[in-house]
């Protein structure tokens, strides 16, 4: 379903199949338009709940007007806000009649019914999350004022039952995040000092102080990654407009920290380049910003455990005074900079496999990038596509597709690849060329329907916006069988005795995976099918426990220097706790038996100590969110678009190095006044 804005309207239109075909229904929404920066909102997973939300002026009318759906867009339901909108409903991430929003004036609004009615929670509200089941914490000045100059003295507070009854949990916050479980507060302990770690893994109960550098206010702590069992942290450098820092990883508790990643690269802009390659457990790909300037691309196999260059693709070679020829690539730090129009792409669905715009030589460059494919979770890769390219996956990593990349220049055809990018066929899909501005594919990379959007110039500065869909599944006939499949052993490398080899957090997993001659569809149903076998213990089941760095180049764990033989006392639950440790502690989550077992004890030593302020019930308390963490594609059945949002790509060139194969099947070709772009969403939690 599409929203399509101009002459003072919305044009409404809505697809049931995948985008072959859309009708206009812009009857349901009377006409109304239609807000162009968060007009859309939709429930979670394959909800059928939508939510459009009108462009209202606040100076004529006392509240705003959004429009609900619980059909997917069949019929919509006009319902008069006592409010306007600061910022997008946010839908609970199970029951989607739960919404929540933040208004102009800083009241923090809350429905239980899917927006027909709306009760304001609390005045002076900076932000808001859920937590677990029900539970809603939310950030709030004392004074009621949504005034910048509040952060620092904000107050905390939770409802578990729908804004009844509140809980305040603690004040002079400057901000907070939750993720994983684990809620976050940063800490002004005095007016004027640096801000500090606070946290909580029971809903806010109990707060304790995390081993981690303290920060200015003009530093900044940002939840990279994390879940139930570790928590990345980035930790701003001291030092002013440095543009990095250092990543930590905790312990299970989020107490300890140790530090995993040095001169980690952190954008101005708040952009970092930390990516989670979702299709192999335990991999993380990220830059650093090196003492010379130089911009480097590292990666991690076990979770920061270590981390290491990329190995030069065998078909890529550097220039003839590269000192050090590595592959490296480009993230969101090079997308907001204009160097390339995607971030690496990876899915769970898609074992081992990872897409990316990169470059070799001995850092990032400013040069046009090219596409790079791993098909082994990022040990190894190839370069795959010449120039800068739009690329999704579909069927599970049976079909890749790439659209090239151009602002100057129309297109008219789509590159295809059923062998993982070692080779690429052209569809020329439209007989009248179009300005390129997305990629949307529904649902997810399961599906076999792929929709390019873009625009041809017409006469009078008019453009006419285009639609068209592609269904691979004809070119893909036959389902997989399985002689289709080979076994796969993740993280094997020739480098690795047979006792080690895979071992990866503890155990091996062996994969069912589509051999990549085979040119079949996995189909809706796929499901990934693994094995899983434990692994006797090594150095490389351990961090490094807090105080201790990882030495360069080995897995052995080296003492601070300004930390020698000291006895680390933390503070657990208002009890001193005391650790002795050899240096090592196991990843969280690492299910490794047996072999190598450094010690490591902690032991209550009977004296009190304190904790992050308490406040009594009485008082409102909140703290401030901004947002870091993971990057998802989202598929949606509504979207807002105006003219003036295109999406505007690099220029770039194109080498095909495959035999070229002309292919029948079936596309839909449908022209719009404006069009539907990909989603993509970006969270980042600073905090």
């Amino acid at each position: 379903m599409g929203v399509v804005v101009g002459g003072g309207s919305s044009r409404l239109y809505r697809s049931q199949d995948y985008g072959k075909t859309f009708h206009d229904i812009t009857h349901v929404i009377n006409n109304t338009l239609i807000r162009k920066e968060f007009g859309i909102s939709t429930g979670p997973g394959n909800s059928e709940k939508v939510i459009l939300t009108g462009d209202i002026p606040a100076l004529e009318s006392n509240g705003g007007v959004i429009f609900t759906s619980t059909d997917a867009g069949v019929s919509f339901k006009p319902v008069q806000l006592p409010f306007h909108q600061r910022q997008a409903i946010s839908f609970h991430f199970q029951n989607p009649n739960y919404l929540v929003t933040i208004s102009n004036d800083g009241g923090l609004w809350l429905s239980v019914d899917f927006g027909n009615m709306w009760n304001k929670l609390q005045d002076g509200v900076h932000s808001f999350m859920w937590g677990s089941g029900i539970t809603l914490f939310f950030s709030c000045s004392p004074n009621g004022t949504v005034d910048a100059d509040t952060r620092g003295e904000l107050f905390l507070r939770r409802t578990e039952d729908l804004g009844k009854t509140f809980t305040d949990l603690t004040h002079n916050i400057f901000s907070f995040g939750y993720i994983g479980g684990f809620l976050f507060t940063s800490v002004l302990e005095k007016q004027g000092e640096p801000r500090v770690i606070y946290v909580s893994s029971n809903q806010g109960d109990i707060f304790n102080k995390a081993q981690l550098p303290s920060a200015t206010i003009e530093q900044f702590y940002s939840v990279l990654d994390g879940d139930e069992d570790m928590i990345f942290m980035h930790v701003d450098d001291p030092a002013a407009d440095t543009y990095f820092g250092t990543v930590y990883t905790s312990d299970d508790r989020g107490i300890l920290y140790s530090k995993s990643l040095e001169r980690h690269l952190f954008g101005g802009e708040g952009k970092s380049d930390f990516t989670n390659v979702t299709s192999l457990r335990g991999v993380y790909l990220t830059n650093v910003l090196e003492e010379d300037d130089r911009i480097r691309t590292v990666i991690s196999f076990d979770r920061g455990g270590e981390w290491r260059l990329l190995s030069k693709p065998q078909n890529a070679e550097c220039g003839v005074n590269t000192k050090n020829c590595n592959l490296h690539i480009h993230g969101e730090y090079s997308r907001y900079n204009g160097l390339a129009p995607l971030l690496p792409l990876s899915d769970p669905s898609a074992i081992g496999l990872v897409i990316a715009h990169g470059s070799v030589g001995d850092s990032v460059t400013s040069a046009r990038p090219d596409v790079y494919v791993s098909d082994d979770g990022g040990y190894t890769w190839a370069r795959s596509l010449m120039g800068p390219h739009h690329y999704a996956i579909l069927d599970s990593g049976g079909l890749l597709v790439a659209v090239e990349s151009h602002t100057d220049r129309l297109i008219s055809t789509i590159k295809f690849s059923t062998d993982e990018g070692q080779c690429w066929k052209l569809y020329n899909f439209t007989d009248h060329p179009i300005f390129f501005a997305g990629l949307a594919s529904e649902p997810g990379t399961k599906t076999m329907n792929l929709t390019i959007w873009g625009y041809r110039p017409e006469e009078q500065y008019r453009a006419t916006w285009v639609a068209v869909t592609i269904d691979f599944q004809p070119l893909l006939v036959r389902e997989c069988e399985e002689r289709d499949y080979v076994e796969w052993l993740a993280h094997s490398t020739a480098s690795r005795d047979s006792d080690t080899d895979g071992c990866v957090l503890g155990y091996r997993e062996t994969f069912r995976r589509l051999k990549k001659q085979a040119v079949c569809r996995n189909g809706r149903d796929y499901v990934v099918r693994r094995q899983q076998m434990p692994c006797l213990c090594t150095r490389e089941d351990y961090l490094c426990d807090y105080g201790y760095y990882r030495h360069e180049n080995t897995s052995e764990c080296v003492e601070q220097t300004d930390l020698r033989d000291h006895i680390l006392e933390v503070c657990l639950n208002g009890e001193e706790e005391e650790l002795q440790t050899s240096g090592y502690r196991k990843v969280p989550s690492d299910r490794c038996e047996g072999g190598f077992a450094p010690l490591r004890r902690e032991r209550t030593v009977s004296k009190g100590c304190g904790g992050p302020s308490q406040v009594s019930a009485s008082k409102p308390n909140v703290p401030q969110t901004t947002v870091l963490v993971m990057v998802a594609s989202v598929s949606v059945v509504v979207v807002a678009l105006a003219v003036a949002g295109l999406f505007m790509v690099r220029r770039m060139l194109h080498t095909e190095r495959c035999r070229r194969k002309t292919v029948a099947f079936p596309l839909a070709h449908r022209q719009f006044p404006s069009a539907m772009q990909e989603v993509t969403i970006m969270i980042q939690m600073r905090i």
